[in-house]
């Protein structure tokens, strides 16, 4: 401290006026109280006052007051002894108070008394500057000490003093100067307060007052590591790191990123960022720390841009081969909730977070204005184009917009009025459809009526936005049976979660449905002789015991597939029906021999012949005139025999019998399966039905053991249309822009308000590309969703690695512009593998500095060959300009050595044996 006061009194010598001649007694009093350089002019912010000591300004005003030059009142040289501590340290008495210790004189009325009178030799001037404050101005007469550590070394301290109105960056930067931090080194700001915790400054820019720093608060400040990391970020460190891990030297940027739990999405879509040269260096060169925004209401107060800072510092530091992304992840979930947790998300979705996050934590316009969006009007597209894009700077203005923004033309036009509506809208990247196929794939099974006959597993070629019937039709095809004998269901868990009409859409029928289809008997007709069927699904069912009851109802399990059967109306009866199930299951069902056949007492037989031995149902009864109280048959089945009531070969004579053992009863059910329900009814004319019947048939477990065979029953045969494979062709990169570009028209859910017509308009609206970024996103759009459908479209799309011409659909005038603006060579890829429910993201980026292209899998990072970025998977694409390639490698590299000729041009032998 005394090196310090010692400097100050130095440097105060040297500020001292040099002594000059006294003038006469009423000039110096008019010069130092009347004048405008006296006591009584206004305070000015930014100005330097100087104290005085009031006794020596009491003599003074007693000397010039008194006339005599002569006199013995003469003051001396100023002494502000009285106004210090110590003679050492030269700091300033506590509790000093104006017009009682001290006056106030402005810097040339000081000058003046020092000039005449001269300032006792070895006392520095007490300078201090005018401040403006929020409600007030006045003269900081006790500047803010504070107490500046370095996080290093926390034991030794060093006090400096600074104004309210001095920012945190002058607290920074006399900090790097106490602890002779290198001009390359990054350092930040904490403030440590009384109960040991401790506070981010992360604004640099506010002043001490703002910043709420008082005298005697403990500042810390922290320099970055040289492998990214911040000492205090200890934390997210993993634990147990080898010494051969710390050791660890590799290429920058060859850094995988740790899963924590379904965050691969966030993985692909940073390392793809991560490798847009331009940006990281950006980042590398701390230039963005000039142009946070912590007051932007749009934006996250500067926190995604800083943890987006670490992350890139971090992975192109060359010291680690794999981070874990955890305080980004907690910041990426802070400030956009969908992102909270660890459910899969969509890679293009937090790109398009992340991208407006850091804009708006770098936007160089800290106060938006409002600007009025016009129309074209008539005017030339230039005008208007160069008008969209200056009012667009003047709102937003950062190294996103300068990097990843582009302008589009959008033309809407009215179908009534035909008005036309011209507007250039700016863009960050490019949302393209791919071609889609009219036709869908769907894989069904059919079931035939011929009982010996498996199940087929058929894969059906049928129009995306058909009808069932057209799923029909192209079944009908490969088996010969017409479309009117087929019925389409929907089974799920053993029962029909829908039964389909020919007139139902196919949209609503996902890929993951099982659909069955059923042959069935001709429909009912009108004409004489035509007889009406009854298709009844059929259920099965088995009797648990009451320990493994479970959820089933009444100790009912269903099981196995379920049947569409068709029964005549006129002949259903529940002998029939137990015939005609006995038949249909017949190749997995197996018949009682003789020995298990029980006949019955003689005198039962006789008095019951031909019929059901239910207690209330008489001999024939039919199924309808069965009651909601007898829901079905409980023992036997009636001797008499009936033939299948579907056309499907059969025995011409079934054995008599007046009793066989009973393989399974038959019950009504409600739709699901699981209880009783009333479905039928009588008149006077006869019986008649509610509503869809639906029959279970019910197992008793040892005899479902004994005659039924679930491997049969399982069995299914493919057809030689499954092992067909749907060939996709493949599509390249310029046809999904120029369907980007192709006139379509307005949902209904998003009009267009016509000026013109005053009313909402289904407009025509075409898009077209006006100006094109430095680095251009594709978005291919392979999640297609609709009202009943979600799907997947895994179309292989041809794009080049290199010069990717975009002149063919830029409308700009050619001759305005060079033709370079619209070459693009590939530098990443984000790839998304699997389906809409369950998928994996990866990435394959081309490295700034060694142009050798590698994939990224989480945390594990490989070199590969131009020959396997190209795939199905490929789901955003980063392509940067030619000429901004150029510039880029003509500037050092910060993290490494010079860059080879470029990203896409053919990396050497030596970069291709990497490992």
């Amino acid at each position: 401290m005394a090196t310090v006061a010692a400097n100050l009194v130095a440097a105060a010598e040297n500020r001292t006026p040099r002594r000059q001649a006294m003038p006469d007694l009423e000039s110096q009093w008019c010069q130092i109280e009347n004048s405008e350089s006296g006591r009584e002019r206004p305070l000015r912010a930014g100005e330097s006052w100087f104290l005085v000591e009031q006794h020596w300004y009491k003599q003074w005003e007693v000397y010039v007051q008194g006339g005599d030059q002569d006199s013995s009142t003469f003051p001396g040289c100023i002494n502000n002894a009285k106004l210090f501590e110590d003679p050492v340290n030269w700091h300033l008495k506590k509790g000093l108070v104006e017009g009682e210790d001290y006056v106030l004189l402005p810097a040339a009325a000081w000058h003046y008394l020092v000039s005449w009178y001269g300032l006792k030799h070895g006392q520095p001037p007490i300078e201090r500057k005018v401040v403006e404050l929020p409600s007030i101005q006045k003269i900081e007469v006790y500047p803010v000490e504070l107490l500046l550590f370095q996080h290093s070394d926390l034991g030794t301290s060093h006090t400096a003093q600074f104004s309210h109105t001095d920012s945190l960056d002058l607290v920074l930067l006399r900090a790097r100067e106490l602890f002779l931090v290198n001009s390359q080194e990054e350092t930040r700001l904490w403030i440590r307060h009384s109960d040991g915790s401790f506070e981010r400054l992360c604004n640099t820019h506010v002043t001490v007052f703002d910043a709420r720093l008082n005298t005697g608060q403990v500042i810390v400040m922290e320099t970055r590591n040289k492998d990214g990391t911040w000492p205090s970020a200890k934390h997210c460190v993993i634990k147990n790191v080898s010494k051969e891990d710390e050791d660890f030297q590799g290429q920058p940027g060859i850094c995988g990123l740790t899963n924590l739990g379904n965050t691969c999405f966030m993985n692909s879509a940073l390392q793809c960022l991560s490798n847009v040269p331009q940006l990281t260096e950006y980042f590398l060169n701390n230039r963005y720390l000039e142009e946070l925004n912590f007051c932007n209401p749009l934006g996250m107060k500067g926190e995604i841009a800083e943890a987006y800072a670490d992350l890139v510092k971090q992975a192109w530091s060359g010291h680690h081969c794999s981070i874990v992304p955890q305080v980004f992840k907690t910041k990426v979930g802070h400030f956009a909730s969908q992102f909270l947790g660890y459910q899969q998300h969509d890679s293009q979705e937090l790109l398009s977070f992340l991208l407006d996050g850091l804009h708006e934590d770098l936007n160089r316009v800290k106060k938006k204005e409002y600007v009025e969006l016009c129309d074209a009007a008539g005017r030339p597209d230039q005008e208007v184009a160069q008008e969209a894009w200056q009012n667009h700077k003047r709102r937003n203005n950062s190294v996103i917009v300068d990097t990843f923004h582009g302008l589009f033309k959008s033309t809407l036009v009215c179908p009534d009025c035909g008005n036309v509506s011209v507007t250039f809208d700016p863009f960050c990247y490019l949302s393209v459809p791919l071609p889609v196929s009219p036709k869908r794939v769907m894989e069904v099974f059919y079931v035939s009526m011929d009982p010996r006959r498996k199940p087929e597993q058929h894969r059906l070629v049928v129009p995306k936005k058909g009808k069932i019937s057209d799923l029909c039709v192209a079944l009908s095809k490969h088996t010969g049976v017409q479309p009117d004998r087929m019925m389409v269901a929907d089974v799920f868990s053993h029962r029909f979660y829908k039964i389909y009409q020919l007139e139902d859409s196919l949209n609503s029928i996902l890929d993951r449905d099982d659909i069955f289809i059923y042959e069935v008997s001709a429909r009912a007709g009108t004409g004489e002789g035509v007889r009406e069927d009854v298709v009844l699904p059929i259920y099965l069912r088995e009797r648990c015991p009451a320990r493994e009851f479970n959820n089933s109802y009444y100790g009912l399990m269903l099981f196995g597939h379920p049947l569409l059967l068709s029964v005549p109306r006129d002949r259903l009866t529940w002998d029939a029906l137990y015939h005609i199930l006995l038949y249909r299951l017949s190749r997995y069902v197996a018949r009682p021999s003789s020995d298990d056949e029980d006949y019955g007492d003689e005198k039962g037989d006789t008095e019951n012949k031909g019929n059901i031995s239910k207690p209330g149902q008489t001999a024939g009864s039919s199924l309808q005139d069965s009651g909601p109280e007898q829901a079905g048959p409980s023992s036997g089945v009636m001797g008499r025999n009936r033939a299948p009531a579907d056309n499907s070969p059969g025995p011409s004579n079934w054995p008599q019998r007046s009793r066989r053992k009973q393989l399974f009863t038959l019950q009504t059910v409600n739709s699901n399966g699981t209880s009783d329900r009333m479905t039928f009814g009588e008149d006077g004319h006869g019986v008649s039905f509610i509503s869809q019947p639906y029959i279970a048939i019910d197992w008793e477990p040892e005899m479902k053991k004994r005659y039924y065979d679930e491997v049969e029953a399982e069995g299914y045969v493919k057809h030689e249309c499954v092992s067909y494979v749907l060939k996709k062709a493949p599509v390249r990169l310029q046809e999904c822009i120029e369907l980007f570009t192709t006139v379509e028209t307005l949902e209904k859910e998003n009009p267009w308000y016509c000026p013109n017509c005053k009313q909402h308009q289904l407009a025509t609206k075409k898009l077209d590309l006006w100006m094109l970024p430095e680095i251009l996103i594709i978005h291919l759009k392979r999640f297609s969703y609709t009202k009943f459908s979600r799907e997947k479209l895994d179309i292989h799309v041809e794009f080049p690695i290199r010069d990717l011409d975009l002149s063919e659909f830029v409308i700009k005038p050619q001759s305005e512009s060079d033709p370079k603006l619209y070459k693009y060579d590939l530098i990443a890829v984000s790839n998304h593998y699997g389906g809409l429910r369950d998928g994996h993201y990866t990435t394959f980026a081309c490295n700034k500095d060694s142009g050798q292209w590698h994939y990224f899998d989480d945390n594990s990072v490989s070199p590969v060959t131009e020959d396997e970025i190209e795939s199905k998977a490929a789901y955003v694409l980063f392509y940067q300009r030619q000429d901004v390639a150029r510039r880029m490698r003509s500037q050092p590299s910060t993290s490494g050595p010079p860059a080879p000729p470029a990203c896409g041009s053919p990396p050497s032998s030596e970069s291709m044996d990497v490992n």
